[in-house]
């Protein structure tokens, strides 16, 4: 271990989802712990500033755009970080969609499967086509970015949360099959963050002021404090950690109501 076990300087990470949010407060935060970032979502343009603003803080950043729904464009995004940069050794599984908002029972079937298609299988697509090169390279992290959405029941968001659920279990079954060859597959579970995503959330004042007088902390999270956790399980800081779940939602999931 170096002495910074956080420093991942030569280490080359791709972030879905990444020109806003969580995903984008993950990518500036692992560039500035070294990484060379691939930064990802559906629009170039809005990826581009991302980039810029890595490369103007010293880092190094590159675009592929990617509609993780399609298994062609997921392919190009795993190629293309393997072209340019001659490796992948972090895959931070970020971008997510929830097109329905509403009762469980009243989503029609195309949005159920736009949610699991997105949420669930792309990650299938990317770690299948990540985890066998960072395996042939002696091993490398995964980090699928769920919510505590999986971990609770939602009268408005519930297939979204049997989304996330879902995701739980693809980390723990993937780490044990990867985990032999040094592959490392965990999950981050956040509450409510203020980010374009959860806006719908979060800009409801009666459930905002509900979700903060249920939460220890008395607030919802940042972008930013997700990010710490991100660069944590892509470092060497957590190299004896797999197949786990971090909750980080303000105590919200632990308090009594």
């Amino acid at each position: 271990m170096t002495n910074n076990p956080f420093d991942l300087t030569g280490k080359v990470a791709v972030v879905t989802g990444s020109s806003r949010g969580i995903g984008r407060a993950s990518a500036e935060l692992l560039a500035r712990m070294g990484a060379k970032v691939v930064v990802s979502s559906r629009k170039a343009d809005a990826c581009q500033e991302v980039a810029d603003g890595i490369r103007d803080g010293g880092g190094d950043a590159h675009v592929i755009a990617c509609n993780i729904s399609r298994r062609d464009e997921v392919e190009a995004l795993v190629n293309g970080a393997i072209a340019h940069y001659g490796k992948i050794d972090i895959l931070v599984c970020n971008a997510a969609v929830n097109p329905y908002y509403g009762p469980l029972l009243d989503i029609t079937d195309d949005a159920f499967d736009k949610i699991m298609g997105a949420n669930v299988k792309s990650n299938i697509w990317l770690c299948g086509l990540a985890m066998p090169k960072m395996a042939e390279r002696g091993g490398g992290s995964v980090v699928i970015v769920s919510s505590i959405g999986g971990l609770r029941g939602s009268t408005v968001i519930g297939a979204y949360g049997i989304s996330k659920a879902a995701d739980f279990s693809l980390c723990r079954s993937l780490a044990g099959e990867w985990g032999p060859k040094n592959v490392r597959v965990n999950c981050i579970a956040p509450g409510l963050v203020k980010t374009d995503f959860a806006r719908a959330l979060w800009e409801n004042e009666e459930l905002l002021a509900r979700r903060t007088a249920t939460t220890p902390l008395r607030r919802i999270g940042e972008p930013h404090e997700i990010a710490g956790a991100v660069v944590y399980l892509a470092s060497d800081a957590s190299t004896f950690m797999t197949g786990q779940t971090i909750v980080i939602d303000g105590g919200v999931t632990t308090a009594a109501v």
